[in-house]
């Protein structure tokens, strides 16, 4: 741990762009404008250089291997469960259960803490503008064990409705499973609050927050937020794709069943009985994403050379300006204006299709994401098919916001 003396600036934040190689890049012959963050973030050269060095140099499977190679690996590996621990400051690395995504995240739980602890009858919040991952797993769980989910409502500027959160609250509700940062709206949750909220009324309901937007547009920080559950994916992260994290406090981690059997999760294996490592090993079965993990490793030692808040600022500016052009510019309509939002904004149009405009704006190098987002439940709530949707990274800039601007009134002029 660094003491006073020996602390180290955070490095500019507005020159992270270069250390991103595929901005060297032109798409379509012009200079890569990457507004789609949200999705997937790219990557900067130390995770790249990070994960190749680790097929060419000492590439093994981990944690039985003997040789140097294998104990190389095994020990970077591990490496990475304390560094995620310290990212999202847990109170131990036996909280952190690493799994393909978030998406199978979410499906973790509900099959193993749900499946073991829920009934018929029993009852889950989610709201309105969850992603569908953080929907179709409690629908499967509800066909399975005949759970009820109740859905609370967003209001028309793109927030949290608070108090039909409260309402929908009964004896039977045993888990709240909300996102922290909308991938669609980019509303920020009040997540402590709703915490607060919940455990007001019985703390023995059970949080969940999938905070796969909120890692990288604001950190998230387990000692204030304080949920049973968290969970978020390395992809939009900066590092790669095939790596999530589920946060879990121990004494339920410890509770639930294993979600999946086979080698590398167990203890001892006969043909009559089985018993299993503890947490959080017994939700990793079989070879894991070895490459992955590391990269994981690799991003958060990225990350922390800049600070969370200077990125955070850095996107915020960012968004205002983009917010401000486009409310300038006619037959463009901005889906969601909460008053505290994320490094996102979505769009959608008076007479044009969102399609239409993205391919035009593919033509001027700008990368943007249009369609429904995983959240087709909000979008019928709004009454639209779909979204334009842009979302920045830490490697945006001005010069991006003002280009993509006029891409959009190109687009416009040409779809009148």
């Amino acid at each position: 741990m660094l003491n006073a003396v020996e602390k180290i600036e955070p490095k500019d934040v507005r020159l992270a762009r270069r250390d991103f190689p595929i901005f060297q890049q032109e798409m379509n012959g012009q200079p890569l404008v990457y507004l789609d963050t949200a999705s997937s973030a790219q990557k900067p050269q130390s995770v790249i250089d990070k994960m190749k060095h680790v097929m060419e140099g000492h590439y093994a499977n981990i944690h039985r291997g003997l040789y140097e190679f294998s104990q190389i690996t095994t020990s970077e590996y591990e490496a990475v469960r304390a560094k995620v621990a310290a990212f999202i400051h847990t109170p131990s690395e036996d909280n952190i259960v690493f799994t393909r995504n978030a998406t199978e995240a979410i499906n973790l739980v509900a099959q193993s803490w749900g499946r073991r602890f829920l009934s018929e009858g029993d009852e889950i919040l989610i709201s309105e503008m969850e992603h569908h991952a953080n929907i179709v797993p409690w629908q499967l769980l509800r066909d399975q064990t005949g759970v009820v989910l109740k859905v609370v409502k967003v209001t028309d500027n793109g927030e949290l409705d608070l108090d039909d959160l409260q309402s929908k609250l009964s004896k039977r509700t045993r888990l709240v499973s909300i996102v922290h940062i909308s991938n669609s709206l980019g509303t920020v949750n009040p997540v402590q609050k709703i915490r607060e909220m919940v455990k007001a009324y019985d703390a023995n309901i059970r949080v969940l927050f999938d905070g796969s937007q909120a890692v990288v547009h604001g950190g998230a920080d387990m000692r204030v937020i304080d949920p049973d559950f968290y969970v978020f994916t390395g992809h939009k992260l900066y590092g790669p794709s095939g790596i999530g994290v589920l946060y879990g406090k121990i004494d339920l981690l410890n509770q639930m069943p294993p979600y999946q059997g086979g080698g590398d999760m167990i203890d001892t294996v006969t043909f009559d009985n089985t018993t299993y490592k503890p947490a959080p090993h017994k939700f990793e079965a079989g070879t894991p994403a070895i490459l992955e993990v590391i990269g994981l490793g690799a991003a958060l030692d990225y990350m922390e050379q800049y600070s969370n808040l200077d990125i955070y600022d850095h996107e915020q500016e960012l968004l205002r300006h983009l917010t401000d052009e486009i409310k300038l510019i006619d037959n463009i309509n901005i889906s969601g204006q909460a008053s505290d939002k994320a490094g996102i904004i979505s769009v959608y149009f008076s007479d044009v299709h969102m399609s239409d405009v993205a391919m035009i704006l593919d033509q001027q190098g700008v990368a943007v994401r249009s369609g429904h987002h995983c959240c087709m439940p909000l979008m019928e709530k709004f009454g639209i098919e779909g979204t334009l949707r842009m979302s920045f990274g830490m490697y945006n800039n001005h010069e991006d916001v003002e280009r993509a601007v006029a891409a959009l009134q190109k687009a416009m002029r040409m779809l009148a």
